[in-house]
């Protein structure tokens, strides 16, 4: 079959130039979508009359054939035949009676074909990881309604803050995948689109109809430019680049899980699973899977880069070049999956040590702001009231004092605002429980929250 394309030239590829220009190790990802866009088209050609049925017929069972022949090991791909296209279609020529299988190529190009496959393994690809997000998603809420009165110190800059409880932690988690899910939504708007008809790029004089292929194989529409439709690949950079975004969240996720469970926190232990021990030190636990995790987002970044680096000076038309394309949306797809399914057993699996999450959640340092709210509520400035609990917590901190322990007259030197009630807020479970504003951090929310969440995964 390589000769066949090879008419054109006095002769024939060497070894060198065979193996140059084959695409066989990313082509074993597409041997499936090529088989059923080969299986489309051959409908569409014999619902156009192209084709006759009993053409047809045959044609169509020698591709199941192939197809189940590929799923049980009885067929492989020759670099010799170039790419999987030319593989499926001298298999299928060898296995039809003569002249029958070499009809399927009609009125298509290996230029719309290969968009063709991309297209649908991307879809497929999409489709997967978000049913693994709403996996997470689902773990997630879960430990947030159970964790909904877990007190957490919440940090910026990694320095102490204010208490939260650890469900809002997740809820964040939760609503960041959900972003994630809506980037490969939108993504699958503009992937779910047939090329299959435009062939080389210019169309054909044959009477097809894109739209019978289309409807074959569950596209959302057909193309409407014959030259667009074999020549782009935005649609895989899009793809590319939402499982980027994913990864800088999973990789984010990553590294909290990474540091909770050192022993200088110790607010979590995660699976063994996800664990390795050292080769010299017996007693490690460390947690190589999720570090992995952190340190392929780089490696998924380098996919989209390369793919926008590839893309970024084509001419018009098709070019050699968009095989290129291939190798880096399969792998920043692997690498996403997977990635996905390490936090989803982190997720589920990891162990919370609510006593000691409740120890660093009880620095009294972390509840300055609720007493600068206090006296705000008091009809004082927020700003001035700001500088008079900074002025307040210096004191304690140079005499490790907590506010909590001080006397009430020893409070008013600071401001006079301060009454008997402000003891009732110096607790952390006080505070979290103030924290009752639309998205806050008070228990009664992040458990009414969770619970509506899961309803709806329900």
């Amino acid at each position: 079959m390589a000769q066949i394309i090879r008419e054109r030239f006095s002769k024939p590829a060497d070894e060198f130039a065979a193996r140059f220009v084959a695409s066989i190790d990313a082509d074993v990802n597409l041997v499936v979508q090529d088989v059923e866009g080969s299986i489309a088209h051959a409908v569409m050609l014999g619902k156009q009359g192209i084709l006759s049925e009993q053409e047809l017929i045959t044609i169509v069972h020698n591709l199941e054939s192939i197809l189940n022949d590929w799923k049980n090991g009885r067929f492989t791909l020759d670099v010799a035949n170039e790419d999987v296209h030319m593989n499926i279609e001298k298999r299928l020529i060898e296995m039809c009676p003569p002249g029958i299988g070499a009809k399927l190529h009609t009125a298509r190009s290996r230029n719309d074909q290969v968009a063709l496959d991309l297209r649908l393994w991307t879809r497929s690809a999409a489709r997967e990881i978000v049913e693994g997000l709403k996996k997470v998603q689902v773990s997630l809420a879960h430990k947030a309604r159970e964790h909904a009165e877990t007190i957490f110190p919440g940090i910026t800059h990694l320095q102490h803050a204010q208490p939260i409880v650890f469900g809002h932690v997740l809820l964040c988690y939760y609503d960041r995948l959900g972003r994630d899910i809506g980037r490969f939504e939108d993504a699958l708007k503009r992937t779910n689109v047939s090329p299959l008809g435009a062939c080389a790029m210019a169309g054909t004089s044959m009477a097809t109809n894109p739209a019978i292929t289309a409807l074959e194989l569950r596209f959302g529409s057909t193309f409407t430019n014959s030259i667009d439709a074999v020549s782009d690949r935005d649609f895989a950079v899009e793809f590319t680049a939402a499982c980027s975004v994913l990864m800088a969240h999973l990789s984010q996720m990553a590294e909290d899980l990474i540091y909770w469970s050192t022993p200088e926190f110790g607010f979590v232990e995660l699976p063994d699973e996800l664990c390795t021990s050292s080769s010299i030190m017996p007693q490690k636990k460390n947690p190589d899977m999720i570090e992995l995790v952190r340190g392929k987002a780089g490696t998924v970044y380098g996919h989209l880069m390369n793919l926008l680096t590839t893309l970024k000076a084509l001419p018009l038309g098709y070019n050699r070049d968009l095989q290129e394309t291939k190798p880096p949306v399969f792998g920043a797809a692997e690498t996403t999956r997977l990635s996905l399914q390490a936090i989803q057993l982190a997720v589920d699996g990891m162990k919370v040590n609510i006593d000691r999450m409740l120890v660093m959640g009880s620095d009294p340092q972390m509840l300055a702001t609720d007493l600068a709210e206090y006296l705000a509520k008091k009809g004082m400035p927020f700003r001035e009231a700001h500088g008079v609990i900074a002025r307040l917590m210096k004191h304690c901190a140079e005499k490790e004092l907590s506010p909590a322990k001080m006397k009430l007259a020893e409070l008013r030197k600071f401001s006079e605002d301060f009454e008997k009630d402000v003891f009732d807020l110096l607790t952390p479970q006080a505070s979290v429980q103030s924290k009752t504003s639309p998205g806050g951090t008070s228990p009664q929310q992040v458990a009414h929250r969770a619970s509506q969440l899961l309803k709806g995964h329900s």
